[in-house]
This record gives structure tokens, C-alpha cells and sequence, in this order.
């Protein structure tokens, strides 16, 4: 029986969402091809109809992950009349987001591993997603773009990210919960300079 395109993108979609999840909760070499399928409701047989390798699922899921966290950010800052910048920090530096690795920011979940990587084209995804959220903080901390916004939205995404990978790494709930508050309050009462 032949399957109709559309049920075939809504089930290679299921398997980028299914990847997505679980390449943030437990890494890019932490999940099988088939443990992903399986999680899509999908047989390992039809992967390769799907996708040319495992690296272009991986690439797919990754670039899907951080537009999308990208896009709820925008969103935010777009309905947020007072203080779009503590909307961010409030929103991303919560014990929630720390919790949910799956769910949560790839940056954070996905970076150090990524650095490391040799997948050139997965470099390139993160890259254009770095530099697309730098510019989305510049647009919120400075409605004239210059390198003084610049710098400070590349101290403020620098600042939140490793605020998240601490928080995640520790396992003292008090120093966890420190590196949260403290990062909040540092971006969003930096000293006077």
C-alpha cells in the first residue's frame, strides 16, 4: 500500500520531533536510530526512506530545536510591552527550563558537544542560530544597533547559557538555584560602569 505525502512528511516530522527531544535530553551520540524511531510510533526499516544518514536527522532536529526556541523568544519579546529583557531572563532562567533538558534551549543542552563535533554543516546551524538570537537581544537591549548593544547581548545570551549548563551540572540544589538568581540579577542590574 502506498503512503501519500503527506503522511510521509507527517511521519519523517514525527521522527525530527522525536530526535529533537531526545538528542537535547541525552546528547548528539546519546540516542539510537532506532530508539528514535521507536519514539516517532515508527519501524527502524523505513529511516533511510526518510533521511539520507543519521547526521542529516541530527542536523534536521537540531536546526528545527533552535529555531523554534528562537521563535518562542521573539514571540515573548514581541507581547511583552514592559521590560522585554526580564521576560527573557525570567523566562529562561527558571528551575523548569533547568529541568526539562529535553524540552528546553539547545544552546545550552547541545553546545559544548557541538564545539567538538567535526559535523561542519551542524557548526553552521549553530552559528546561524547564535548570531540570529544575538541579534534578537540587540533589537531588545538597544533600539539603535551598535557595537555597545552588541557586546552586551553577546554577554547577556553568554550569561544565560552558561547560567542554564551550571545550573544543570550542579548537584547542590542551593548552588543550582545561585546560579540562576545571580545570573538574572547580574543581567538585569549590571554594576555602573
Amino acid at each position: 500500500m502506498r503512503v501519500s505525502k503527506a503522511k510521509a512528511e507527517e511521519s519523517r516530522q514525527s521522527v525530527v520531533d522525536a530526535a529533537s527531544h531526545l538528542i537535547r535530553a541525552r546528547g548528539l551520540d546519546g540516542v539510537a536510530v532506532s530508539e528514535l524511531m521507536q519514539a516517532a510510533g515508527l519501524t527502524h526499516g523505513g529511516f533511510y526512506k526518510k533521511f539520507g544518514s543519521r547526521d542529516d536527522l541530527v542536523q534536521q532536529a537540531t536546526a528545527q530545536a533552535l529555531a523554534r526556541g528562537r521563535q518562542r523568544y521573539t514571540n515573548l519579546v514581541a507581547t511583552t510591552k514592559d521590560d522585554p529583557l526580564a521576560a527573557v531572563v525570567h523566562n529562561y532562567l527558571t528551575p523548569e527550563h533547568r529541568d526539562k533538558t529535553g524540552e528546553g534551549c539547545t544552546l545550552a543542552a547541545l553546545a559544548p558537544e557541538v564545539s567538538r563535533s567535526d559535523d561542519n554543516a551542524l557548526h553552521e546551524i549553530f552559528s546561524e542560530e547564535l548570531t540570529a538570537f544575538l541579534d534578537l537581544l540587540e533589537g531588545v537591549l538597544s533600539p539603535q544597533p551598535d557595537e555597545a548593544a552588541r557586546d552586551r547581548a553577546a554577554s547577556t545570551l553568554s550569561t544565560l547559557v552558561g547560567a542554564l549548563i551550571l545550573s544543570r551540572l550542579s548537584e547542590d540544589p542551593a548552588l543550582s538555584e545561585r546560579f540562576l538568581r545571580a545570573s538574572a540579577d547580574a543581567i538585569l542590574s549590571p554594576p555602573a560602569a
